[in-house]
């Protein structure tokens, strides 16, 4: 079956959400997901969105753009953070129009709360800058676009998998995908593409990721031909629940809630004198494998104590009702009067497809472009968040970038050729399909995606040296052997997750790659990327970004400058 649209947005999290909303004023839209769109990743999020509004505390969006750039260890592009946090006021106030049911302070004001990393005066002491709607503002904010979506008559293709983008001769003419429910395949011709499919953190075992995260834009792109950038650079976040990977928010110490170890310690102290627990992920987490390296996890086990038994209860509930009834199911415990057991679980991927502030893919490190496709949120690198993301950024990141591509597509549409995909693409792309049902072979996808899962846990999570990447590349290459040999017992078309399976770990392991090469490449410790063999930040040699190429003879590394316009990189300490 053949579509034709102006514009097809590829997810439908805030960012996909949003640039549908502005792309709708110039042209038809459709927005495919492969999953029902509320289902999104988006409504995951917990504490909250940035915005220096200064409602509850003097804030300013310049210590905003201090407190990014330097929470980036310096590797953001310091022209796009500007961008982001200037226009964060202007965000959350129009969210707030379009029906973000915002928690309120006692004045009626939209509520603000401390965040890990988010500071006044250039990092004197915390600041109240996260706006949130109890500990459910991803959810919140979602629901209020996909209603705005539906008003501006965007057309939704729920459950349709993404299998090629038709990127061919410097240009993209549109998306070829499978419904899930039929089996059949579908061609969307379009004459922008933009991508919005969030992240890939089930390349790991312990996430806080959905099920769905499992990068498949990204790596159809760089079987493309597209780069992806600063790839080595994944963000653990410091809570989450032992044993399961489910985010305990930031905002639960944003409220008072303090880390202690197994000597009832509250040992942030030592790690970030100054603003301690709210210390930015990449050094909380750090702090925690330490504590627990070192001997000092609860009983002598992996993991530390989350405590929140100095807040009121009636705190807790109001303000973190979801995270109070998560410990209560999958932990059978009352955080107001129990302390929650926390390990750092993989959250969020700094790397990504490389973009301009408008959400133009960039094919190059010189700055040329795919004409006609675009990219917003996690599964773009623009780059806001650089070595680390503070909390609370990704929601007006996904959300200010994602305007920002709606509007700059509503330009391109005005001088755009009709799109189109090329008869050998979609006669590859179907045929390749086809022979995948009812394909032979021994291996199974579950069991090689575990396994991935557990050797990049192992060998690639919060520290990282070279005698385990250099094995875990070894053993990557081993897994992609391994699954060329998969067989899918399901000849049918309905519903085949058999055949899904296997085709999102093709993309987990070719994501994997990367990574590891990547961090293989890059000899210095900055941010989330923590190599015990080379401890020190190396400006001198490592600022700078990180470009890898899919070529005939495997993955090639370049790099690019960081944009530093006003923030000189110093040593970073709280």
């Amino acid at each position: 079956m053949t579509h034709n649209f102006d514009t097809v947005i590829i997810g439908s999290g805030l960012a996909g959400l949003r640039a549908a909303i502005e792309a709708a004023k110039h042209g038809t839209v459709a927005v495919l997901t492969k999953l029902y769109p509320t289902r999104s990743h988006s409504t995951a999020a917990q504490g909250g969105i940035a915005a220096a509004l200064g409602n509850e505390e003097p804030d300013s969006p310049e210590w905003h753009f201090y407190d990014t750039a330097k929470g980036s260890d310096f590797l953001g592009d310091q022209a796009a953070i500007e961008v982001m946090c200037e226009d964060a006021i202007r965000t959350v106030i129009e969210l707030e129009h379009m029906g973000v049911p915002f928690s309120r302070t006692p004045e009626g004001k939209i509520a603000q709360r401390r965040f890990g990393g988010h500071t006044r005066d250039f990092g004197a002491a915390a600041v109240r800058r996260a706006c949130y709607s109890a500990d459910r503002t991803g959810h919140a904010i979602l629901f209020a676009l996909y209603e705005q979506s539906g008003l501006q008559g965007v057309k939704f293709f729920d459950e349709f998998h993404v299998l090629d983008i038709a990127v061919e001769e410097g240009g993209c003419g549109g998306v070829i995908a499978l419904e899930i429910k039929t089996g059949e395949i579908h061609m969307f011709s379009a004459k922008a593409t933009l991508v919005a499919s969030g992240g890939y953190g089930r390349v790991y075992k312990t996430t806080s990721n959905a099920i769905a995260s499992t990068g498949d834009c990204l790596g159809i792109l760089f079987r493309t031909g597209v780069p992806l950038q600063d790839m080595e650079f994944f963000q653990f976040h410091p809570t989450g629940l032992y044993g399961l990977g489910i985010l305990v928010t930031e905002g639960a110490r944003g409220e008072g809630g303090i880390l202690v170890n197994r000597e009832g310690e509250r040992f942030m102290e030592r790690y970030a004198p100054t603003i301690k627990d709210l210390a930015p992920r990449d050094m909380v987490s750090r702090a925690i494998m330490t504590e627990v390296r070192e001997g000092r996890g609860i009983d002598g086990r992996d993991f530390v104590h989350l405590d929140l038994r100095g807040i009121k209860r009636g705190i807790l509930e109001e303000r973190l009702p979801e995270i109070t009834t998560f410990c209560k199911i999958y932990m059978g415990l009352d955080p107001a009067l129990a302390p929650i057991p926390v390990l750092p679980t993989a959250h969020y991927a700094m790397g990504g497809i490389p973009t301009d502030i408008d959400g133009r893919v960039f094919k190059d490190e010189k700055g040329g472009v795919v004409e006609g496709l675009f990219a917003a949120g996690e599964c773009a690198c623009v780059s806001v968040h650089g070595a680390n993301r503070l909390g609370c950024n990704s929601l007006l990141d996904t959300v200010v970038f994602g305007r920002r591509a709606g509007m700059e597509i509503g330009r391109f549409l005005k001088s755009a050729e009709p799109g189109g995909i090329g008869g050998d693409l979609a006669r590859r792309t179907v045929e390749g399909h086809a022979s995948m049902q009812g394909r032979s072979g021994t291996e199974k996808a579950p069991e090689i995606r575990s396994e991935l899962q557990k050797r990049m846990t192992d060998e690639c999570s919060v520290f990282r040296h070279r005698e385990d990447l250099e094995k875990l590349v070894a053993e990557i290459r081993a897994l992609e052997r391994r699954a060329a040999g998969i067989g899918i017992k399901d000849a049918g078309k309905r519903f085949n997750t058999e055949v899904l399976e296997a085709i999102e770990l093709s993309h987990l392991l070719a994501l994997s790659e990367v990574i590891a090469l990547s961090a293989l490449r890059r000899e210095e410790s900055r941010g989330a990327h923590s190599r015990e063999d080379f401890p020190k930040r190396d400006d001198v040699n490592w600022l700078k970004h990180t470009l890898a190429f899919r070529t005939e003879k495997g993955i090639e590394l370049r790099h690019k400058p960081v944009s530093i316009t006003k923030f000189k990189p110093v040593e970073r300490k709280y």
